[in-house]
């Protein structure tokens, strides 16, 4: 199994006026990495654009617990949370981890597949997401 962990770096640009990491970063900072781990797993944009596919976020929610400020190691971690049977519809968590593995944030991302061209959520998942989801590590409730 792989483990989608991504040390970042907090740039000057990255923060608020009270000096700490500004709330949106946290999202791209999430975007990226789902984007990376895509493929690395050889789900490539280029893949989504040929096969006509792309995916769409319905929710992205992140709890604060602790500020990140600059110069802070800062890993994320990337796991399934819930996935239906044909990766149709999934939820991904990234948890912000201190170098001591306390929890500072946690990004949950709702989202599904959408047909590029008929711009209409897909009904048949092509092979390669379902693939690709199941290797994603799983949180421990993991459920569909």
């Amino acid at each position: 199994m792989f483990m989608f962990n991504k040390v970042i770096s907090v740039r000057w640009s990255d923060l608020d006026p009270n000096f700490h990491l500004r709330h949106s970063v946290y999202y791209d900072f999430g975007a990226q990495q789902r984007i990376e781990i895509l493929q690395e797993m050889g789900l490539t944009p280029m893949v989504m654009q040929e096969q006509h596919f792309g995916p769409v976020i319905f929710r992205e929610e992140c709890l604060f617990k602790k500020e990140i400020r600059l110069a802070e190691e800062v890993t994320i971690t990337a796991r399934v949370r819930k996935m239906k049977a044909d990766g149709s519809r999934w939820t991904i968590q990234h948890d912000f981890l201190s170098p001591d593995n306390k929890v500072l944030a946690i990004l949950t991302v709702d989202g599904a597949w959408m047909d590029t061209n008929l711009r209409r959520l897909v009904t048949l998942t092509p092979q390669i997401v379902i693939d690709v989801l199941d290797a994603f590590p799983k949180t421990g409730d993991f459920g569909t």
